[in-house]
């Protein structure tokens, strides 16, 4: 007899009762990052978040941001740890918009799978909840979605889209920003989420190192120094602004240190950075040595151990690195605006690291 059976989703590849075992599963992380705020619960077609919070702004102004973590989720499945992963996913998004002053209000995320496993969905949501948590942010809501055919079965990928409030008279930029002015560099947790498809084609691919390799200077395995959370610097950032008078921030993600600097300096100003204020971490020197990379291509793909930067006038320096060193954050002063000519402006490393 013929099969009569018809074609099924499950039969496709896609299985619903893992979905919504998934989210019964996270709700009781989601639930620890709301907001008063917050609407409603998990499971809804959107996301609510209470706007009359923003009748006490003057002016208030909306910042959004959207971004992924790139390669590093295949560190993080080659691992079979998922719980952290979302930790990166947070900072990438909040940190941006912590960047022009604005206080992160809320967030979704977007998990792609090849194939859905409950657990790992969980605890995936499980990281971002906590990153939600430290950057002081409500997440709203999310979207799983299963891709039998185009993803592995282990395979996966996450983003997610944030937004935040900003008073406009408090608006932070390169129109603040002035000669003599202080960089102050916040100290990166280690490659946090930018340059990894150099990274694992250097150390894994070329280098033929093995995740569960102990490496001099790491005081880790590779795997676990590859896999720390990239740091979330948003309520350290709106702490600051509260303590001293900052003129601007800088996240350092992809791009390196000048590249990012640069977008937030005006036309005929200068950021000068002296790379012999720190040393970067064992696992950039690994990266460069490993795969004989030059400095300047290092300088351009990674963070080399700078994760935010601070631009305040000079006479709030003591102020915001006290301010900072009592939020547990190791900052420095690594630089200073200079005047460079209406037609010089951007950022740049002089010098060399510190031994």
């Amino acid at each position: 007899m013929p099969d009569t059976t018809g074609a099924s989703y499950a039969a496709a590849g896609v299985d619903i009762e893992a979905g919504d075992r998934a989210v019964e599963l996270m709700k009781e992380w989601v639930k620890k990052t709301r907001r008063p705020e917050v609407l409603g619960g998990l499971g809804g077609f959107a996301g609510l978040f209470d706007a009359s919070a923003l009748k006490n702004y003057e002016r208030p102004l909306l910042a959004s941001a959207t971004d992924g973590v790139g390669t590093k989720v295949d560190i993080a499945r080659q691992l079979g740890v998922y719980d952290t992963i979302g930790h990166d996913l947070v900072a990438m998004v909040m940190d941006d918009i912590v960047v022009c002053g604005a206080e992160p209000l809320f967030m979704t995320d977007y998990i792609c799978v090849g194939k859905v496993h409950p657990e790992r969905v969980a605890a995936i949501v499980k990281g971002i909840a906590e990153g939600c948590v430290l950057a002081g942010c409500a997440l709203v809501g999310g979207e799983t979605a299963e891709h039998p055919g185009l993803l592995g079965a282990d395979d996966f990928d996450v983003a997610g889209a944030g937004t935040g409030v900003v008073e406009a008279d408090r608006l932070l930029g390169a129109d603040r920003i002035r000669t003599s002015d202080a960089v102050i560099a916040m100290a990166s947790s280690g490659l946090h989420s930018n340059g990894y498809s150099l990274v694992r084609h250097v150390l894994l691919n070329e280098g033929g190192l093995a995740l569960d390799a102990h490496l001099d200077g790491l005081g880790r395995t590779l795997g676990e120094e590859l896999l720390e959370p990239t740091k979330i610097y948003s309520l350290d950032c709106l702490a600051l602004m509260r303590t001293a008078e900052v003129h601007a921030f800088s996240h350092v993600t992809g791009g390196g240190l000048a590249a990012n600097l640069a977008r937030v300096i005006p036309d005929g100003l200068h950021a000068v950075v002296d790379r012999s204020t720190w040393t970067p971490g064992a696992i950039f020197d690994l990266v460069g040595r490993t795969g004989r990379v030059e400095r300047l291509e290092l300088e351009k793909t990674l963070n080399m151990g700078v994760g935010m930067i601070a631009i305040v006038p000079e006479e709030s320096t003591d102020v915001a690195l006290t301010a900072l060193a009592d939020r547990g954050v190791d900052a420095w002063v690594a630089g200073e605006i200079t005047d460079r000519g209406e037609h010089s402006t951007g950022a740049e490393l002089v010098g060399d690291y510190a031994a």
